[in-house]
């Protein structure tokens, strides 16, 4: 195993695990005081038929330094978007998380009515890519979104930039393991990995999570890669945070970071109290799925888009609708979408040695 050197200096697949992670242990105490802007509001519910959680990743480099930028390929031009979404489900007797990929380009249409916040214009009916929801309406409307396509409620909103979360991979001792079964490098991003088991700090990791053209799998690929480091840092929270309240306490703190939360954002104790519901969870208890994908499509409106497999991603959803775990995984009928659909519970694949 080799280990890297990084320096210790906030996106996806860090907010994601910390929903499971957090669950690892029951906390002595809950924090003293916290700011206004952070307690929830209302309590953090609980669904007969499961918690859902929408995690974004925000394509922004607020508070990077430029020698940050340089060393991490961080110099690029922002997107304004949701560079990433993921759907959390948190079965209703907390014994189950299920996480649910939804590819960044995917084709959906926005409904005449809304307001741009970026101009204050009034849209008609017109073609998107899902991840332009959060540019043009805000977290609101990213979640509104979320809900028109896949029928599922929204319950909870958690987002992430770049600077939190560097800032939260480097509260591990050590970093976060990445394994990888062949050299991984990306020019993109500057990812340059060598085959077996790399610590990386938050830096490296975001390269890592941000890759997707290193191995031709593009934005299936980049989803699955941080399925897997939500797994390497759950086993990271296990050994590094939950001996210690505090520490434990501060990742979340680092993690959610300080702006008021959203409505139906998820607050610092929101995080702490899933954590109480989720103490007894194991990555045995965790699944991994993208939303089925049927063809690349050109769309006057929305550009080079991805179309969901109705049919199929409809049975993905009605599961979640109804608390039970996803269905077995289908082949995707078109050969130029990569077979990356669905991981098992647990995803022993997942999971450096």
């Amino acid at each position: 195993m080799s280990v890297r050197k990084f320096a210790r200096p906030r996106r996806l697949a860090l907010a994601t695990a910390a929903l499971v992670a957090l669950g690892s242990g029951a906390l002595a105490a809950a924090p003293a005081a916290l700011p206004s802007s952070d307690l929830p509001s209302p309590a953090l519910p609980s669904p007969s038929r499961g918690l859902n959680i929408l995690v974004v990743g925000l394509d922004t480099r607020k508070g990077v330094t430029a020698r940050e930028k340089e060393a991490y390929r961080l110099g690029g031009k922002e997107c304004g978007c949701t560079d990433v979404m993921m759907l959390v489900h948190v079965s209703a007797d907390n014994r189950r998380v299920s996480v649910l990929g939804l590819p960044r380009d995917s084709l959906t249409e926005f409904a005449a009515g809304h307001r741009d916040r970026r101009t204050g214009a009034l849209h008609g009916t017109h073609a998107a890519k899902l991840n332009s929801a959060w540019a043009e309406g805000g977290p609101s409307y990213a979640m509104e979104m979320v809900e028109r396509t896949t029928r599922l409620p929204v319950h909870r909103y958690l987002e992430i930039d770049f600077r939190r979360f560097m800032d939260a991979v480097d509260q591990f001792d050590g970093g976060v393991p990445i394994c990888v079964p062949k050299p991984l490098k990306d020019t993109s991003t500057g990812i340059d990995l060598g085959p077996g088991t790399t610590n990386v700090g938050g830096g490296e990791a975001l390269q890592y999570v941000r890759s997707r053209r290193a191995d031709g799998q593009m934005d299936f690929g980049r989803i699955r890669k941080q399925q897997q480091f939500v797994v390497n840092t759950l086993r990271k929270v296990r050994s590094d945070l939950l001996g210690n309240p505090l520490r434990l306490m501060t990742f979340a703190s680092v993690l959610r970071g300080p702006a008021a939360a959203e409505h139906r954002g998820l607050s610092t104790l929101d995080l702490m109290f899933l954590a109480v519901r989720l103490r007894n969870l194991t990555p045995d208890g965790m699944e991994f799925a993208t939303v089925p994908v049927l063809r690349f499509e050109n769309v006057q409106g929305a550009g080079s888009s991805v179309a969901w497999n109705v049919a199929h991603a409809e049975e993905v959803f009605a599961r979640l609708r109804a608390d039970e775990p996803l269905p077995p995984a289908r082949l995707t009928p078109s050969s130029e979408i990569p077979q990356a659909e669905y991981r098992p519970a647990g995803g022993a694949s997942l999971v450096c040695a």
